[in-house]
């Protein structure tokens, strides 16, 4: 039974169909796995009481005939999804005690199809991370090693704990959100896949806002397929969420044929950037070849404002934010400080706001107050906001020149070792990003798909982005290079 949490989405769905174990047995398997990696730090509020009754419910309904593809399948959900009568604390201090009464959009959805919650999973604070080093609840491990080190790794940002999770089979997959790579960069750390949808293909509502004009959700999965089944339960649109579009969600699984004869492949000049890793290169190269033989033609493409994605992203995202943690106020709910003799409203803010956020959110609400201040707002935010422009159109362009999709790395480097980029200056840690902020600002689908080892026996990632609303053609493209790469490592346990 204990081998049944490394199955994926479509293998433990076709078991399921066949009678050959059930949702019950399944999620036990999961929850034992749960139970026995406290060392990694991904499950931070476990349910294994909802989950036995949503697998026990998931089981009648396989019997009955009414099962969609993700029904008794056992997930985790990322601590920014708000879930009812479950903390929900975006990994911060400030929301202790949270017990939302409500569902987002997105585990509902899930819900809907049937699937199983195991619990939810640790993250950096309000998304505020590339490493999984700023949550309340501690540092996520990636169960991944160096050969002969037993150092501990960084699972990535800020879906750290949903990808470690999915890579140590603790769960067969889990939700995920992308604000600036968020999805992609973890799945890369960790051998996993990770898709970040166009945005408005997945409601925010009832997701925890960090950037609201970057913020997706996406699934985190063993493979593109399971991407594939999961993302068509994520989706749909939700008149709540002002920009959910209202676009019938396409059978993405089915569109997984592995045939991208005729497809053009862009090649960004830009992405090849002073300081990049050989092994990075080299793997960039293999990706290109892989794609070529299966059909594709490769053709070198230019997206000339990517030089100025990461200073956009680093003056919107904490604007946003800083607007967006405006609320957190210590009145209405969450955590509130307590007050000395003579304090009034005032003090109540900056004592509760000092107590309950940590310094990266405390960092970035300074920023982006200050770039939306008098005098600071043309000059750094709108600024920001034309580059973002210039940086879809790069994309337009490319795209209207027939270019079906653009490969890149999707990291600069493997996983690296926590507490090794905590230095005095944040924006080494920022530099994780760099190849993945454009899409947010574009409002782009990216796929992160693993395609080879390190020197060190360490996981990497090749990036495709696509055009907005084609996930289906984007998937399928994943899938070929996932095919080609033949990926097939996992970490050895030590947990």
């Amino acid at each position: 039974m204990s081998d049944l949490s490394k199955l994926t989405i479509a293998g433990a769905r076709d078991a399921l169909r066949k009678g050959d174990m059930t949702s019950v047995e399944l999620t036990e398997a999961c929850l034992s796995a749960i139970d026995g990696a406290d060392g990694l730090n991904a499950f931070v509020h476990k349910t294994p009481e909802i989950a036995r009754d949503r697998a026990a419910a998931a089981d009648a309904r396989i019997k009955a005939g009414d099962a969609p593809a993700m029904c008794g399948i056992p997930i985790g959900i990322k601590d920014l999804f708000c879930t009812e009568g479950v903390a929900s604390q975006a990994a911060s201090r400030i929301l202790e005690g949270f017990q939302p009464q409500y569902e987002s959009a997105v585990s509902q959805n899930l819900i809907d199809a049937g699937a199983v919650m195991l619990g939810k999973l640790n993250m950096d604070e309000f998304a505020m991370g590339s490493s999984n080093e700023t949550s309340v609840y501690g540092n996520a491990v990636n169960p991944w090693r160096r050969r002969d080190d037993k150092a501990a790794l960084t699972p990535g940002g800020s879906s750290g704990g949903s990808a470690a999770a999915v890579a140590a089979d603790l769960c067969l997959a889990a939700t995920g959100t992308d604000t600036g790579g968020s999805i992609r960069q973890p799945a890369a750390f960790t051998g996993i896949t990770g898709i970040k949808p166009t945005y408005g293909r997945c409601s925010r509502w009832g997701t925890i806002a960090f950037a609201s004009s970057l913020d997706q959700a996406g699934p985190m999965t063993k493979d593109v397929r399971d991407a594939a089944i999961m993302l068509g339960a994520m989706c749909s649109h939700d008149p709540r969420d002002s920009t959910s579009v209202d676009l019938a969600v396409p059978d993405f699984e089915a569109a997984l044929s592995g045939d991208i004869r005729g497809k053009t492949i862009g090649i960004p000049k830009e992405y090849h950037m002073e300081g990049i890793p050989e092994e990075i290169e080299a793997l960039w190269s293999q990706g290109k070849d892989m794609l070529r033989d299966a059909g594709a033609k490769i053709v070198d493409i230019s997206l000339p404002h990517t030089k100025y994605a990461l200073a956009a992203y680093y003056v919107i995202a904490p604007a946003e934010a800083s607007s967006n943690l405006a609320r957190y106020d210590g009145v209405r709910y969450g955590h509130r400080a307590t007050l000395g003799s003579g304090d009034g409203i005032t003090e109540m803010y900056e004592k509760t706001r000092a107590e309950g956020f940590g310094a990266e959110v405390q960092r970035r609400v300074m920023i982006g107050t200050y770039v939306l201040s008098a005098g600071f707002y043309d000059a750094y935010y709108n600024r920001a906001r034309r580059v973002r422009t210039l940086i879809k159109q790069d994309f337009d362009d490319v795209f209207a020149q027939g270019v079906d999709a653009v490969l890149t790395p999707a990291t600069p480097s493997a996983a690296f070792g926590l507490g090794e980029m905590k230095s005095a200056d944040p924006v080494q840690m920022y530099l994780n990003d760099v190849f993945t902020v454009t899409v947010n600002l574009a409002g782009l689908p990216g796929i992160s798909v693993p395609a080879g080892l390190d020197h060190q026996g360490l996981p990497l990632g090749l990036q495709l982005i696509g055009r907005p609303w084609e996930e289906a053609d984007l998937l399928n493209t994943a899938y070929a290079l996932e095919t080609a790469a033949g990926f097939v490592a996992k970490p050895v346990k030590w947990w």
